[in-house]
């Protein structure tokens, strides 16, 4: 059997060489032949010089130029030169169980199904590093996702990176490249309207290293929210309504202060100051349910931490919440369908 592992990079020098022996260092089973093609999108960090000196001494260590530079161009890319039957997705910011490459193909065999892949768990470093991998494991946060469940073997609507038949991609096509963000969700939301299968096993083990700052991860979630707007366009539907959640909390804050300074403009005192004690009554519910949320995390976060989870939280669903709006805003105003938008949402942030 020969496996393709296509990994999707952009000025990674830190990190390239280290996951690089990583992924060399999986444990397969006799016979399996396995091509690594890293993905580059023209780095200019020196990642392009690391991973050409790796491919001389490691021949089955390809690199790939992604001009289009995004993880859409990038996966298209690999899939197209990869000549295995089955593919793998990996990510460089991601470590990996020994047996992940081996446990992904034994699940596909197994599940019969079209994508598989692990649950989505997160390991955050530093103090706000560990506050966003634990509001990354709340329901509350997540909407309740099963990819978020580390225990979860099942059906999904998304999974993890993943892992597929070549013949997939084949039958569904590939990663949607106009999309900065979303693709995986856009590719699993056709490949399930093509009647296929998404299957996620705990066997399957990976850690996810999030963003280590408050304001990487708001930048994270405006794109993640905007982008979501082009793939709810490009299907006319929505994959999941927990996604709808964040950008309703958003569009009642800002209307409520629209409401505010427009009564208050008319002279409609009573008015502005209804609106501001249902506004300010409903943030103190919000809070409090931010504030309940944590209890889980009571004895697995220092006490630092877990004060400041409550505005971890907030930041996900706001930051969220308003990449949504700018990109309805963008998406159905004049010029929908040009996708150019401001570099704010097109930024490559890893």
């Amino acid at each position: 059997m020969k496996l393709s592992v296509i990994i999707p990079c952009r000025n990674e020098k830190r990190h390239i060489c280290e996951f690089l022996d990583s992924v060399l260092a999986q444990n397969l089973e006799p016979g399996w032949e396995v091509e690594i093609l890293v993905t580059d999108g023209l780095s200019d960090d020196g990642t392009r010089e690391l991973l050409r000196q790796y491919s001389q001494k490691t021949p089955h260590v390809r690199m790939i130029d992604n001009p289009g530079r995004i993880v859409s161009t990038g996966l298209n890319a690999g899939i197209e030169a990869a000549t295995g039957e089955i593919i793998i997705r990996m990510d460089a910011h991601t470590t990996y169980a020994r047996d992940y490459v081996r446990e992904c193909v034994r699940v596909l065999q197994e599940s019969g199904a079209d994508n598989v892949g692990g649950p989505w768990v997160a390991h955050g470093r530093g103090l706000i590093g560990k506050a966003i991998a634990a509001a990354f494991r709340s329901p509350f946060c997540s909407g309740g996702g099963k990819a978020h469940e580390p225990n979860y073997e099942g059906e999904v609507d998304t999974v993890y990176l993943g892992c597929w038949p070549r013949t997939v991609f084949e039958r569904v096509g590939l990663f949607d490249p106009d999309l900065v963000r979303n693709q995986d969700d856009e590719f699993n939301f056709r490949l399930r309207r093509f009647g296929g299968r998404i299957w996620q096993s705990p066997r399957i083990k990976s850690s996810y290293t999030p963003r280590t700052s408050l304001g990487a991860l708001f930048r994270q979630y405006l794109q993640y929210g905007f982008w979501k707007v082009a793939a709810i366009r490009k299907h006319r539907a929505l994959a999941c309504w927990r996604h709808a959640a964040p950008v309703v909390f958003v569009s009642w804050i800002l209307n409520s202060l629209l409401g505010i300074a427009l009564a208050a403009l008319l002279g409609m005192n009573t008015v502005a100051s209804g609106i501001a004690a249902s506004l300010a009554t409903g943030l103190l519910v919000y809070l409090l349910a931010c504030a309940a949320s944590t209890l889980p995390f009571t004895r697995s976060l220092e006490p630092r931490a877990l004060l400041i989870l409550p505005g971890v939280i907030a930041v996900y669903h706001v930051a969220y919440g308003l990449g949504f709006l700018i990109g309805v805003l963008k998406f159905t105003g004049r010029g929908a369908g040009r996708i150019a938008p401001a570099r704010m949402f097109t930024a490559l942030t890893r």
